[in-house]
């Protein structure tokens, strides 16, 4: 059994498009289990190029580690199970008849058994706050149930990270509070993408800040939210 005290460890990750824009340039960082960490930058920063990689929807001539398993093709179903991938659009992840069958996708795709895969279900549910949903049409939800379901649909494999894209985009107010509070309650790591820098200050204690392609501050959240020349230097204040 492989153990490790990292979750997440990428070094020297470079990757280009097919049409010759590269995206990400010299990556190197690692998280450890348990860690809340914000990855922002200005639009076009390689965000989420970044996390489309740590489960290998994207690939590249880079040596990346998921909780000990590199990513390659005889880990890949391994590490889909440990990396929760949760999209800034939760159409992306909503496309079945009803909640419940969306929940249900990715344990029956593991094959597990009807009791099992019930049990995940409702556990991911209860967890996201959706109990009852299950006969809905994930489609007819408001923009926040929407995400919450879309984040049940990963939460229903038990993952040991999420990696999530913009969670609070879209959402007023009260519907951000909500989701933040629910993401403060999932005790799993977590790298979350976000132009949202409230969220960050409230779940994160370190931050990533991309620019370019390049990762140009790791460090104390407070730190880095708290310079506000180096935060207009890199298009994130005013």
């Amino acid at each position: 059994m492989i153990t490790t005290d990292l979750a997440i460890d990428i070094k020297n990750l470079d990757y280009c498009y097919p049409d010759g824009q590269c995206a990400l340039k010299s990556v190197n960082f690692v998280v450890s289990h348990g860690e809340s960490v914000a990855l922002i930058g200005p639009n076009g920063a390689g965000k989420s190029t970044l996390l489309l990689h740590l489960n290998g929807i994207l690939r590249a001539q880079s040596d990346i580690s998921v909780c000990g398993l590199k990513i390659e093709d005889k880990n890949i179903k391994e590490i889909r199970k440990k990396v929760g991938m949760v999209f800034q659009d939760p159409e992306d992840q909503l496309f079945s008849l009803n909640v419940f069958e969306d929940v249900a996708f990715g344990p029956l795709n593991m094959n597990y058994s009807e009791n099992e895969v019930n049990r995940r279900v409702s556990s991911a549910l209860q967890k996201v706050g959706m109990e009852g949903y299950e006969k809905r049409s994930s489609h007819h939800l408001s923009i926040g149930e929407k995400k919450r379901i879309a984040i049940a649909t990963v939460l229903s494999l038990d993952p040991e990270i999420l990696a999530l894209d913009e969670p609070t985009g879209s959402l007023d107010p009260c519907g951000k509070w909500s989701l933040i509070e629910l993401l403060r309650e999932v005790t799993v790591t977590k790298i979350i993408a976000s132009h949202d820098l409230e969220l960050v200050l409230n779940l994160c204690s370190r931050t990533l800040v991309l620019d370019k392609g390049r990762i140009v501050a790791d460090g104390s959240t407070a730190d880095i939210l708290g310079d506000k020349i180096f935060l207009k230097k890199h298009g994130l204040g005013k």
